[in-house]
């Protein structure tokens, strides 16, 4: 345990982040209805109430009801009805189902939130204990991953809304991406280390379970682009009848491709009104896609593993694993300038290179997969990534809806290939 001293400076700066982590989720409810806060357009998303519930649920079951003595929880229904996946916690109600939850009413979540809130701060001001710190960190990750979840199932719910109404006003975009060029990597002897340890005396300095325990890879010399695929060149790859051509696709990917009727990445609308024939929806609502400039020279993002795979077939290249892009990623800090949630452009700006965090999540030609020696979580928190590792493919770097503290070089996101609801891109590799 810290010393009184550190103990105590440690319970304010956690204090601090527990409160700006909760006041940010509340921001970015704040342009919303309470009619938008109820819609679940698609099963892979949730409403953005039920969000605002399991956030503080997680709070209260895993750090307030083990470590706060004579904790009273809020209602004795929560413990169940916003439980997301945790088996071991017992049933929860479908997921797709939670657009029905009407009741409770919104005032009463935000209850449940205030009650909520003030318990922790009521914990921190009388335990630094190392297990509740390691969990209270947890939390605040949480939270920042459903605060990227609400984005992105927002976006896809006003999406479906005929009206296709606006989240915020647009920025304006404007400039254009450098040519596509290639940055060289030959790790000396090819050894690379990956992955996080974490430090047991330091239990307020997070890493996900999944990033642990660092290991040793061995990197023959590859090539990485220095930014991220544009809508410009996917509209290339387009016009090439792209979508028709079986020989560029993964076989899971071609049938995919068929059965969803793909002909675009989501959020591509045909307008003969624009120049290229399309438009995309964005959080700002539709905007044409010009041939170039603003638009057309941001990434290219809403693509499926399968849409990225074969774009990079396409070019002659291919997705760089997930250690080749961490490999990258720790040659150079996080640049302050990077497009993450806090820019309030909620959308990917016109490409930068030498910029591997923000704007779009890459896909990786990486299965999700136990890293050598790792080991989950003990009780329930086992369940939060250790049981998704089957039929996932990792995406790195973090997107323009992730919180900037939020993400790092060893962060490994991961989706099923055909997922395409996320803002997700790619960055192209190749051979040296």
């Amino acid at each position: 345990m810290p010393t009184t001293t550190s103990a105590s400076a440690l319970a304010e700066s956690l204090l601090t982040r527990f409160r700006l982590v909760r006041s940010a989720t509340m921001a970015l409810v704040g342009p919303l209805t309470p009619e938008d806060l109820m819609v679940q357009s698609t099963p892979e998303a949730s409403p953005v109430k039920w969000h605002l519930a399991h956030t503080t649920w997680f709070f209260e079951t895993f750090i307030l009801r083990d470590f706060l003595p004579h904790y009273k929880p809020f209602h004795p229904d929560f413990l169940w009805l916003f439980n997301s996946y945790y088996n071991s916690l017992g049933d929860m109600p479908e997921k797709k189902l939670r657009a029905s939850f009407s009741r409770p009413p919104l005032d009463q979540i935000l209850a449940y939130r205030i009650h909520v809130d003030a318990a922790v701060e009521q914990l921190l001001a009388t335990t630094v204990d190392d297990e509740p710190i390691r969990r209270m960190a947890l939390g605040f990750e949480h939270e920042q991953q459903h605060q990227e979840l609400i984005a992105t199932d927002i976006k896809h719910a006003l999406f479906t809304n005929p009206l296709h109404p606006a989240y915020k006003e647009a920025p304006e975009q404007k400039g254009i991406a450098p040519a596509l060029t290639f940055t060289t990597y030959a790790p000396e002897n090819g050894l690379v280390q990956i992955g996080v340890t974490p430090d047991p005396n330091s239990p307020e300095a997070f890493a996900f379970d999944n990033e642990t325990p660092q290991h040793t890879v061995f990197l023959r010399p590859f090539a990485l682009a220095d930014r991220l695929v544009t809508c410009a060149e996917y509209l290339a790859f387009m016009n090439d009848n792209a979508y028709t051509r079986p020989e560029l696709w993964l076989s899971e990917g071609w049938t995919t491709l068929r059965n969803e009727g793909w002909q675009a990445p989501l959020y591509w609308t045909r307008d003969q009104a624009s120049p290229t024939g399309w438009k995309i929806y964005t959080l700002h609502g539709f905007e044409p896609l010009p041939e170039q400039d603003g638009l057309a020279e941001t990434p290219v993002c809403h693509l499926s593993f399968f849409e990225a795979d074969a774009f990079a077939r396409w070019k002659g290249c291919r997705l760089p694993t997930e250690f080749e892009w961490e490999y990258a990623a720790t040659q150079s800090p996080i640049p302050a300038a990077s497009n993450f949630i806090e820019t309030e452009a909620l959308h990917p700006t016109p490409a930068t290179t030498t910029q591997l965090f923000g704007d779009t999540w890459e896909w990786t030609a990486s299965p999700y997969t136990g890293y050598p020696g790792y080991k989950p979580l003990p009780g329930a928190l086992g369940e939060y990534n250790g049981k998704f590792m089957s039929s996932q493919i990792i995406l790195r770097g973090g997107s323009c809806v992730t919180p900037a503290t939020h993400i790092r070089s060893t962060y490994r996101n991961f989706f099923p290939p055909s997922t395409r609801w996320q803002f997700s891109g790619l960055r192209l590799a190749k051979e040296v």
